[in-house]
């Protein structure tokens, strides 16, 4: 009986260990949904943006208001704006005094609406997460104190602009710190986001921006021969 009793005992013992276990494991599929959760409780948001593209940088701040509304306006390149008020998309190139307009359903196919509600709902649809190393967090990059959880997110299929996408989350914000997306072509596109301000109640005026008159404009550019 008393043998019989500790066989009982262990047994239990390790399956409340496992249990335990268990419980402290978080796939990267359900972190993925609690940062896409956070977002969708945001309803605007500002930060500041730094972007590099090969050997490009730009430097800007973001203003974002839910579900669809982005605007970024550049610092470098100096006065450069990109604009999306839910239906049309303006680009202004200062340096080329031109204005890029496009008619689009949706602004989500830039790496700064990827930091949306709207952008990860996309991404959970299109593309698959799994951690990088691990859901311990780690250093934003060497030498810095910031710690992030870092994701990679595969394509599912071959039509999308990006095979893979790093996304790095704060550990104490679960906001997305910096994007790292990947083309086929290995051309990595870089957004770091800095200086989140939430739900500060942004007004739909910011994002009617009304470009020099004194540039050309270029209508559908993205679909022109």
């Amino acid at each position: 009986m008393k043998k019989l009793l500790a066989v009982h005992f262990a047994v239990l013992l390790s399956l409340l260990s496992s249990s335990v276990f268990a419980q402290g494991i978080l796939t990267a599929s359900s972190f993925f949904k609690s940062v896409s959760e956070n977002y969708a409780t945001v309803k605007d948001y500002e930060a500041d943006l730094d972007i590099k593209a090969g050997k490009n940088n730009m430097t800007g701040h973001v203003s974002y208001k839910s579900p669809n509304l982005l605007r970024i306006d550049f610092s470098s390149p100096e006065e450069q704006v990109i604009c999306f008020n839910g239906d049309l998309l303006t680009i202004y190139l200062p340096e080329s005094a031109a204005i890029l307009n496009q008619s689009v359903d949706n602004s989500s196919n830039n790496g700064a609406n990827l930091a949306t509600a709207q952008g990860l709902a996309l991404l959970g649809r299109y593309y698959s997460p799994a951690y990088e190393t691990g859901q311990e967090a780690v250093p934003l990059e060497e030498g810095s104190e910031e710690l992030v959880v870092n994701l990679i997110l595969r394509r599912r299929n071959m039509t999308e602009a990006f095979s893979t996408i790093k996304m790095s989350v704060s550990q104490s914000t679960m906001l997305i710190r910096r994007i790292e997306a990947t083309t086929p072509q290995n051309e990595v596109f870089t957004f770091d986001f800095k200086n989140y301000i939430l739900n500060n109640g942004i007004s739909d005026q910011r994002f009617i921006y009304d470009p020099p008159t004194s540039a050309n404009n270029y209508n559908n550019f993205l679909f022109s021969e």
